[in-house]
């Protein structure tokens, strides 16, 4: 199967497979979250992005291979209901962001700020802290040394805009975010992988960023 992103609720994970990663993407829940599990090929460590809603839709895609690690992208319930039983189940160590980690109702083992990395078997995924969706969001970025650079937003960036914000001074504080730390150092080949539905590049989404500005969403 060629991987396109396009994942439904119930329906079949889709698989990317990288030289150093294998990226399983899944949807899950009422409120059709996105769910990533990736394996590092040469270790076979596992690490999902947001334990939403599902735990045994999310603990059939991680298999027998186990889980080392959930990073939850901010402090949204939809993003970590499942996490308490994905935890229980394998063990994996709880990593989020600093400013958002005591709104997260399991206890987080690692808290993390912009620019550190949270490793992956053999991989290492760079924090990049976005403001405004919430005060700790975070999105990861795998830059492929093989290939383009492979970026998890959460609910900071998605195809067509930035995140939901409560006021318009938090919209622009995370457009400001987005714009600075991920249009202007990454190239327009980096494919993202939101929070909720369908993936896209950067390279699609650029021309649009005055738009964003002007429309103020």
């Amino acid at each position: 199967m060629t991987y396109t992103g396009k994942v439904t609720v119930g329906g079949t994970p889709h698989v990317r497979e990288l030289a150093d990663l294998i990226i399983t993407k899944v949807a899950v829940g009422p409120m059709s979250n996105n769910a990533y599990v990736l394996r590092c090929r040469h270790t076979d460590e596992q690490l999902l992005v947001d334990a939403a809603n599902d735990a045994d839709t999310l603990l059939e895609v991680v298999g027998e291979a186990g889980l080392s690690t959930v990073v939850t992208t901010h402090r949204h319930g939809d993003h970590w209901q499942a996490l308490a039983a994905v935890v229980a189940a394998t063990g994996a160590r709880t990593v989020a962001g600093a400013d958002d980690a005591e709104e997260i109702g399991v206890p987080i083992d690692v808290v993390v700020t912009d620019g550190e990395e949270v490793p992956v078997g053999r991989s290492r995924l760079q924090v990049i802290h976005l403001v405004g969706h919430t005060p700790g969001s975070i999105a990861l970025l795998f830059d492929d040394p093989d290939g383009m650079p492979h970026l998890f937003t959460g609910d900071s960036l998605f195809p067509g805009g930035v995140g939901k914000t409560g006021s318009h001074d938090d919209f622009v504080t995370l457009l400001g975010d987005v714009e600075h730390k991920v249009f202007d150092q990454l190239p327009d080949e980096t494919w993202f992988y939101p929070g909720h539905g369908d993936d896209s590049t950067l390279g699609a989404e650029r021309p649009h960023l005055a738009q964003w500005r002007e429309r103020g969403w």
